[in-house]
């Protein structure tokens, strides 16, 4: 029988075997301007989306993983395989939540955890991410993040108006995977629908039924690859010179 994983005081590790990894890989990718989606193009001649299937497969917490892909590019994953852990495959939705409820549908009876992942994200550190299991087990849901370094500004919609300055130390920029026990989301979908709401990211269904959330402090190399040149800053990463890149990077986005 698989192991279940209990939460106590101070942030249990998941038991080995008790996380369903869903990994979200149905996105078009229009910014890339590429023939194809974003998380299938090379990132140092492999599809960026097989980084985050091995990221799952190589942690002994994850029990099975789930992708949302379209068909024509499960053969990508099932070539790979996952390390001897079940493979199961959900379809894309027309919105990010609709995906996420599909794979959600084949998220196994009995696992502790479902961690939504988006394949975009291939750098993501599977330390940072096992704190995100014990942060999601003590308090139902977690996500990773990382403090804003942009002055962010309240500015009305339609005069374009500065209305207020965001207090910086407050705000947190969330990336995935977003951690939440299984019957939570469950629950949150069913809000979700009954309500007619629309939502951006996972925990933000749980957010909706007043549940606490937990951030849980991440890396900013965790990125979303979302044009060429975030895939350039990802290579340098890969080869060791993380901190150069991340220096250009917020070079270029302060200019």
């Amino acid at each position: 029988p698989r192991a279940r994983a209990v939460a106590a005081a101070g942030g249990a590790a998941a038991a080995g075997g008790s996380v369903s990894a869903v990994v979200l890989s149905g996105g078009v990718g229009k910014r890339m301007g590429a023939g194809m989606p974003k998380q299938y193009l090379p990132l140092n001649g492999t599809p960026m989306a097989l980084y985050s299937l091995r990221l799952f497969a190589g942690m002994p917490e994850v029990g099975e993983i789930v992708v949302v892909c379209d068909p024509s590019y499960r053969d990508l994953f099932e070539g790979e395989g996952a390390g001897g852990k079940p493979l199961k495959f959900a379809l894309p939705g027309a919105e990010r939540q609709d995906s996420t409820y599909n794979g959600l549908e084949q998220v196994s009876e009995g696992m502790a955890l479902a961690a939504i992942h988006d394949s975009a994200r291939p750098l993501a550190d599977a330390e940072d991410v096992r704190r995100c299991f014990a942060d999601a087990l003590e308090h139902g849901a977690a996500v990773l993040g990382v403090q804003s370094k942009a002055t962010v500004k309240q500015v009305d919609q339609d005069s374009l108006m500065v209305e207020r300055t965001l207090e910086r130390a407050t705000l947190w920029e969330v990336q995935t995977p977003q951690v939440v026990r299984p019957e939570l989301l469950r629950r949150g979908f069913e809000h979700v629908r009954e309500n007619g709401l629309e939502v951006t990211d996972d925990v933000s269904i749980i957010e909706a039924l007043g549940e606490p959330v937990k951030v849980t402090k991440g890396s900013y190399e965790n990125l979303k690859l979302t044009t060429p040149e975030d895939i350039l800053i990802a290579e340098k990463i890969l080869a060791g010179e993380g901190a150069d890149a991340m220096a250009k990077a917020k070079a270029g986005a302060a200019n």
